[in-house]
């Protein structure tokens, strides 16, 4: 019995040996440490509305086949989770190798030591294809790059030009104008401006237009000393006040889509917003595009041009070399300027190109709904030239995340529309709040 055991042993091992000695089929995947197959990586991003979803899909669809070596997966999470679940997730081991981010986000996740620099990867894209000074900052703070710039996010009035012809109104260059335009356009069922005053990022994000216009763009440095507590930023509050009472009475409801719906079917005249107006706004206004008007942000008086901008862009977590090396060869596909419109087009003018290439490329300017509106697009561009964004004007700010994620700005407001707080009153109590947080 021993020796027919034996026997087998042996039969075993040849038949081992044999089999890994052909070596494979060539489509083994690896985590990245390995000499040789597939390098798989997996990148979740929180863009989840379908349209968004099916062009990434394609975009990563097109770069796998083209690069057989190595597949990237794209997994759809959420932004409701980044802030709650995902540092859990990632420090138990069982986050991604790329990550889609916004600088404040960045700073959170930095500070569980799981972000690594792209300074190289970054250095190479940007002598390619020229990153615009306010996508890339944000992310280059403690002598490294933190993230790859992919989109960036820019603010602007829109105005229903149907509506101002109407009125025989100018499109706002002031707040003076922007009050006096609300005020007139306010009458019957049609109020002049739609704004959020949520607890929400939506409403932080319109009120920071307000505060970089007014003056008041530096809430907190890179040493966190916070400056929210100033006689510009009561002036912003104070405007946005008096604004609401010519936006719709549930105003306290309202994030991002709100707004928008208000506007397009002609309930409001008037929106601050990003870009996304352009995709939906024939279909839903039944007006044409020439009825879409967009300038940049009205400004104070005394105050400054600009306007809230978002810098998106996608973090590296693994420290594995050959995944890195994937991760490079991943980046180059993407900013080729035919792929990167493609990218970028997934929400046409909510996605706006960070380099000058992407600019450039007639790939990005030949999208339908990119030549249709030229005009507005070339408004929202110029406007990212003068974008800035709390937390980063000032050096970057390590606890900015702590100040963004419970939306402070947002609650201030709350302290006046619901607590029946001065405009005084709720900045000084957003100061105690911010400092508080970072404590």
């Amino acid at each position: 019995m021993k020796k027919s055991l034996s026997l087998l042993a042996v039969i075993l091992m040849l038949i081992s040996t044999a089999l890994a000695g052909c070596g494979g089929s060539g489509n083994e995947t690896t985590s990245g440490g390995g000499d040789s197959g597939v390098t798989e990586l997996t990148l979740w991003h929180m863009e989840e509305p379908p349209n968004r979803v099916k062009r990434f899909n394609e975009v990563i669809e097109a770069f796998n086949k083209a690069n057989p070596d190595v597949q990237v997966k794209a997994q759809v999470q959420s932004w409701g989770d980044a802030y709650s679940k995902f540092p859990a997730a990632i420090k138990a081991g069982n986050g991604p190798d790329m990550l889609f981010t916004i600088p404040d986000y960045t700073t959170l996740l930095k500070s569980l030591n799981v972000v690594q620099p792209v300074d190289d990867m970054v250095e190479k894209l940007d002598e390619k294809h020229d990153f615009i000074d306010a996508s890339l900052t944000p992310y280059q703070y403690e002598d490294h790059t933190w993230a790859v710039p992919v989109f960036g996010m820019v603010q602007a009035l829109w105005y229903r030009k149907d509506k101002f012809d109407e009125a025989n109104l100018e499109a706002p260059e002031t707040w003076d104008d922007l009050e006096n335009a609300a005020q007139a356009l306010t009458k019957g069922d049609q109020y002049g401006i739609a704004l959020p005053a949520s607890k929400s990022m939506a409403t932080d994000q319109v009120i920071y237009s307000f505060m970089v216009t007014a003056g008041a763009k530096d809430v907190i440095d890179a040493d966190d000393k916070v400056t929210f507590d100033t006689p510009e930023t009561v002036k912003a509050y104070d405007t946005y006040r008096q604004l609401l009472n010519y936006s719709p009475g549930d105003s306290n409801t309202y994030q991002w889509g709100e707004p928008q719906a208000q506007f397009n079917s002609g309930t409001a005249a008037m929106a601050i917003e990003k870009g996304q107006y352009l995709s939906a706004f024939e279909s839903e206004s039944g007006r044409p595009a020439s009825d879409l008007g967009v300038v940049p942000m009205p400004v104070a008086e005394d105050g400054e041009e600009g306007s809230i901008y978002y810098s998106n862009g996608i973090m590296v977590l693994t420290d594995d070399q050959k995944k890195q090396e994937a991760i490079t060869k991943f980046f180059d596909y993407l900013y080729e300027p035919a792929n990167y419109a493609q990218f970028v087009n997934a929400e046409p003018g909510l996605f706006l190109p960070v380099t000058q290439t992407g600019y450039d490329s007639e790939e990005y300017w030949n999208d339908p709904v990119i030549s249709q509106y030229k005009e507005q697009v070339e408004v929202l561009l110029d406007a990212s030239e003068e974008g800035e964004l709390f937390g980063f004007t000032d050096g970057v700010s390590p606890s900015i995340g702590k100040i963004a994620g419970p939306n402070y700005i947002a609650q201030t407001l709350e302290q006046i529309t619901t607590n029946g707080m001065s405009p005084e009153e709720a900045v000084e109590w957003g100061q105690q709040q911010m400092e508080s947080a970072i404590e």
